[in-house]
């Protein structure tokens, strides 16, 4: 199983928006300090994280946090047997049997990156259960990762000097999420990824679809202006401007008011997660009637 990658910055976009992010971000990363990226869905918390660890230049491993996880999902555990079986039948009357059964410690991708010196990407690490996370806290404030007790290794690894760590979280009131604990925010800096801004969106947009530059600004203010309408703060997402200008690109839609098909593409992506669709759908129709 492949547990290192390298990332691959074109697909970033980089504007003033996100420029400014990355550098306050990769500055404190420079200096040694695990940065912590929070904000809602669909801001570009991971996109952004796979950038910084390109810009630091070395080779990244990823963690998706998960419910399930323990702390051996992080560091490691033993895995698998081997057997080894010796038949002595050196005189043909006396048969002597030797059996050996061996586990073998297999480490996991934390363990891997503090080791080598990689750069680890946490991506919504508060999904992951607070005990879970606990090696994060002497691997990131002593630099000494703690591990299992084994007469065959030591039970403390020294990090590297080059190792980083980037997280990414979801607010707390999101769905299967866990509050994170005080001891690991105070190990990490935190940057509240807020909303990309008009000329973010379409840049991305434009880079990831490649749509017409007029068709492109009609599609952001369209999921904008719904977003702002109903006052939503979770969804849609820049997500949702791309899941458009996909369909749009890829089946030659018009991004037209009188366009039914367009129209319905819309309301498909916007209204499915509203409280009240019928009021979404009104909602909807009436900024669509705006079109120029």
């Amino acid at each position: 199983m492949t547990t290192v990658l390298q990332a691959r910055p074109r697909q970033f976009v980089n504007t003033p928006h996100t420029e400014r992010i990355a550098r306050r971000a990769l500055r404190y990363l420079q200096s040694g300090f695990a940065v912590h990226l929070r904000g809602a869905a669909g801001t570009g918390k991971t996109t952004l994280a796979m950038h910084l660890g390109t810009l630091l230049g070395r080779p990244i491993t990823l963690i998706y946090g998960d419910d399930q996880y323990d702390s051996s999902d992080l560091i490691g555990g033993q895995r698998g047997f081997t057997h080894r079986r010796v038949v002595d039948n050196f005189i043909h009357s006396v048969v002597k049997t030797e059996e050996d059964i061996q586990q073998h410690w297999v480490d996991a991708r934390l363990t891997l990156a503090c080791r080598e010196g990689f750069t680890l990407i946490y991506d919504e690490f508060n999904r992951s259960r607070a005990e879970a996370n606990n090696a994060l806290l002497s691997a990131l404030e002593e630099k000494l990762l703690v591990m299992p007790p084994d007469s065959n290794r030591s039970e403390y690894l020294r990090v590297h000097p080059q190792f980083r760590a980037i997280f990414t979280s979801n607010p707390d009131e999101y769905s299967g999420v866990h509050k994170t604990q005080d001891a690991l925010l105070d190990r990490m800096i935190t940057i509240d990824v807020g909303e990309p801004d008009l000329e973010t969106e379409k840049q991305i947009l434009l880079g990831r679809v490649g749509l017409s530059v007029p068709d492109t600004l009609k599609i952001v203010h369209i999921v904008r202006a719904y977003r702002r309408k109903m006052e939503l703060t979770k969804t849609p997402s820049l997500r949702s401007c791309l899941m458009i200008g996909r369909i749009v690109k890829e089946h030659n839609l018009r991004v037209d008011k009188e366009d039914q098909d367009f129209r319905l593409l819309c309301a498909d992506v916007l209204v499915a997660r509203a409280a009240n669709p019928e009021l979404a759908m009104a909602a909807l129709n009436h900024l669509l009637d705006q079109l120029p």
